[in-house]
């Protein structure tokens, strides 16, 4: 599994890094993909990068085992288990390959040779090349104790499992393209899958607008760099922290057109780390907690677009504490309201903070922040009656 690439000093397939994390790492994912119970690692020793793998492993609740030759591998292996094997530097969508798999018996993932060959992928015959990925029962692992320890364990057995009738299944084309099924031989081609690893991990931009669409344009270029520095998405949270605190001194001094920039900031910059969070969760295999960390700060920004919007909007003499609430409140509930009932791009447009905060910036350096609120109000409620509701 950890072969070197070139030289003695290059680093080892299985630790080049795609979005931070190693392709190590990534078949983490796909063996959590895969409800897998244990960890078997073949590899020549320990290493900084292996432990940092076997503390990946066991904080995902794996058992980790580190083999340095074949015997002890098959040592490892019982008949009655099933082994899922995963060729050193495969990159996949975890999704994709538990599809594959999953509920199928023993099988022997395969492609045809004319991609497969040129990627790096092992020839079968002279039509096939090896998929990466196999799934076979563990008494097949005995006939290793027969073979030199110097034997490439993946081709191993992949001869033994079709010589003994494992059946194959074709990769499909469409999970072949791009990102989700690529093996990864070099820094450059760790490098050059990147932005379309990105691309895959953020889904669809078809509903991405106004400071959304910003954040992403900004992860897709600065995200590689980002996550390799490692705790992206807990930076971007700090960011936050940070122009909350900005803002929040800025409206205490009067300074609502600076406070509303802020927050248009900050709004931008927790969608960004909604993203790179994404992207981390995917490289490490990591389910969404109940609450995610973006939630919990939209949530933050949201209390602070409120309380900025009341503190830059005077009670007029005569004007009671409700109709000093109302407005601001009201905006709100209808910020929150319309992407629920209404399914155009109007909508995606209508509820996002990024444009609100800077329509409201404006508002406040013409000193009608009350007046503003007032008519983006009644223009959401509008907008929830006249434009076409969302499919149920």
């Amino acid at each position: 599994m950890t072969d070197h690439i070139g030289t003695e000093r290059a680093p080892a397939r299985a630790f080049l890094r795609v979005a931070g994390a190693s392709v190590a790492n990534h078949q983490l994912g796909l063996v959590l993909a895969l409800d897998c119970q244990r960890v078997i690692c073949l590899a020549r020793g320990s290493s900084p990068e292996m432990i940092e793998l076997q503390h990946a492993a066991e904080a995902a609740g794996l058992q980790f085992y580190l083999a340095v030759s074949t015997s002890q591998l098959a040592g490892l292996i019982t008949a009655a288990d099933e082994l899922v094997v995963v060729t050193e530097g495969l990159l996949a969508d975890p999704a994709a390959a538990a599809g594959l798999l999953e509920g199928r018996g023993p099988v022997v993932l395969v492609q045809p040779a004319e991609t497969a060959i040129p990627q790096g992928f092992e020839r079968i015959d002279i039509n096939r090349g090896a998929g990466g990925v196999m799934r076979l029962p563990g008494q097949l692992a005995e006939h290793l104790h027969a073979l030199p320890p110097d034997v490439d364990v993946v081709s191993a057995l992949t001869r033994i499992a079709l010589q003994s009738g494992v059946g194959t299944r074709e990769i499909p084309a469409t999970v072949r393209v791009g990102p989700n099924w690529r093996m990864i031989g070099s820094e450059a081609e760790a490098q050059g899958v990147e932005q379309d690893w990105l691309r895959a991990s953020f889904g669809s931009e078809g509903g991405s607008v106004g400071g959304k669409a910003l954040a992403r344009m900004v992860v897709l270029a600065l995200g590689p760099s980002l996550l390799h520095a490692g705790n992206a998405s807990v930076v971007a949270s700090l960011a936050v922290l940070a122009l909350v605190l900005l803002l929040a001194a800025s409206a205490w001094f009067g300074v609502f057109w600076l406070a509303f920039a802020l927050l248009a900031m900050a709004t931008i910059v927790v969608e960004a780390g909604r993203l790179l969070r994404a992207a981390e969760r995917r490289a490490t295999g990591m389910q969404p907690p109940a609450i995610p960390r973006a939630d919990a700060l939209t949530l933050l920004c949201d209390g602070a677009l409120v309380g900025v919007m009341l503190a830059a909007s005077p009670q007029w003499q005569g004007l009671s504490w409700l109709g000093w609430l109302f407005a601001p409140f009201m905006l709100m509930l209808m910020l929150l309201l319309v992407p629920r009932v209404v399914g155009t791009a109007a909508a995606r447009w209508a509820g996002d903070r990024a444009i609100l905060c800077l329509l409201l910036t404006a508002a406040a350096a013409a000193g009608m922040v009350h007046h503003a609120v007032q008519i983006m109000a009644l223009g959401l409620a509008a907008a929830a009656l006249l434009l076409p509701a969302r499919a149920r």
